[in-house]
């Protein structure tokens, strides 16, 4: 029979020895790992009391009072920012108008020949003309996009009948753009020197525009006289040449009874209705100035021509054109009290001299039957009874005060065909 086995001392005492051996190798393990985190983390893993978390939370609420009042700061700062932003990019407006100008003018003289073409030999006696047409410039939108959006809309082939109006005018307008609807002319639009006569174009479906404030024009236009009314035409008709656009400026003292534009020769630089009368007068002539004293040559030849009206004239888009325009402006600018007119047919006429350049723009003289002036009119059309059948274009009540009446009457004598309507009107003014 085989009995339970026994374990003696000496395996006892071995066995013992390796379980102490162990505990040993664990208490040495954890004591290592214990420092090692201890090292690592030194502030444990989580938060180590409430306090701490106070003040953090603390700190986070005076972070959040920071950043509140730094944004109010940061709001103020970005409004005056945006302030001089805009007050930088009309600035640069400016300076790029005015450099795009010096441009214009350096290319014009430098590559005026080449604009020409190339040269030629001179062909046979009386077949060599000169050059008459100026190319146009490009055109610019950047000058105006507001106004460049309302005449893509309005002109056409890139041209448009363009007046300026304020509240003092409102009933010759009235009359003015009635007559234009009544022919069925679509492009022209009329300048609103003040609110009320914008109002009233829109009440009345007539194209306005109404410029941008500019304190030197709006005092002007809003209470200005007739001639100073009619000086602001030059700077304001800039911007519409820049824009690439032939304008036929228009007072507002005309009655339109055919579409001018079927009437234009578009050849010229200016092409301007004339105060002239009769042929000599409106086309030029040779005028005889007698000097007795001067014996063999007391008599003395001189060219005369009536100036030009600068109160219905056609103009192209091109260089001399803008030369035109700056001479008038600034000369009008330097001198109030000149004559709109006069200084518009001095620039345009006078000849280079020492001391002075004279402008080099074509121009052209309309017929002074198709475009009238009142002169015409009430001293001889209204008088003959083959001229009164004949139909102009247009009729400008220039050379008499009571506008309103005499435009009125030629309504009622050429579209409503009331033969004595012209009749009661004598040939001048009263005064």
């Amino acid at each position: 029979m085989i009995g339970g086995r026994r374990e003696g001392p000496l395996m006892r005492n071995a066995s013992q020895s390796v379980v102490k051996s162990r505990i040993l190798k664990a208490i040495a393990i954890g004591i290592s790992l214990g420092c090692l985190f201890a090292f690592l983390y030194p502030h444990g893993f989580l938060p180590s009391s409430a306090s701490s978390f106070h003040s953090r939370r603390t700190q986070v609420l005076s972070a959040k009072c920071e950043s509140s009042e730094r944004l109010n700061e940061l709001k103020t700062e970005y409004a005056a920012a945006s302030e001089k932003n805009t007050e930088l990019r009309q600035q640069v407006k400016e300076l790029t108008q005015k450099l795009k100008l010096a441009e214009q003018g350096k290319d014009y003289e430098q590559k005026q020949v080449p604009a020409l073409g190339k040269r030629h030999k001179a062909g046979p006696f009386g077949t060599v003309k000169g050059l008459r047409t100026n190319p146009a410039v490009i055109p610019d939108e950047s000058v105006n996009p507001r106004l460049a959006e309302i005449l893509e809309y309005i002109a056409v082939k890139r041209e448009l009948i363009v007046s300026l109006a304020n509240w003092n005018v409102k009933d010759t307008l009235e009359v003015w753009f009635t007559s234009i609807k009544r022919v069925g002319i679509p492009n022209y639009l009329v300048v609103a020197l003040d609110d009320k006569i914008a109002e009233f174009c829109e009440s009345n479906h007539v194209p306005v525009y109404k410029r941008d404030a500019d304190v030197g024009i709006d005092s002007i236009g809003r209470t200005g006289t007739n001639h100073a009314v009619s000086g602001l035409k030059f700077r304001i008709l800039r911007e519409f040449l820049q824009l690439g656009y032939s304008v036929l400026l228009s007072d507002v003292d005309i009655v339109y009874l055919q579409n001018p534009f079927s009437y234009l020769y578009r050849d010229s630089d200016v092409e301007s209705m004339t105060d002239g009368h009769d042929n000599m007068t409106a086309y030029g002539f040779d005028d005889v100035f007698d000097e007795p004293t001067m014996g063999w040559a007391r008599y003395a030849h001189t060219m005369r021509i009536w100036v030009y009206n600068s109160g219905f004239f056609y103009i192209r888009p091109t260089i001399p054109s803008f030369e035109l325009l700056d001479r008038v402006a600034s000369r009008l600018a330097r001198e109030p009290k000149s004559w709109d007119q006069a200084v518009f047919n001095e620039e345009l006429f006078f000849p280079s001299h020492p001391g002075y350049e004279g402008l080099h723009a074509s121009r052209r003289t309309m017929d002074f039957y198709l475009f009238m002036n009142s002169k015409i009119l009430f001293k001889t059309v209204r008088k003959d009874a083959r001229l009164s059948k004949f139909k102009p274009v247009i009729i400008h009540v220039n050379y008499h005060p009571n506008k309103l009446e005499r435009m009125k009457a030629v309504v009622e004598f050429y579209v409503n065909g009331n033969q004595d309507a012209l009749k009661a009107f004598p040939d001048g003014s009263d005064w």
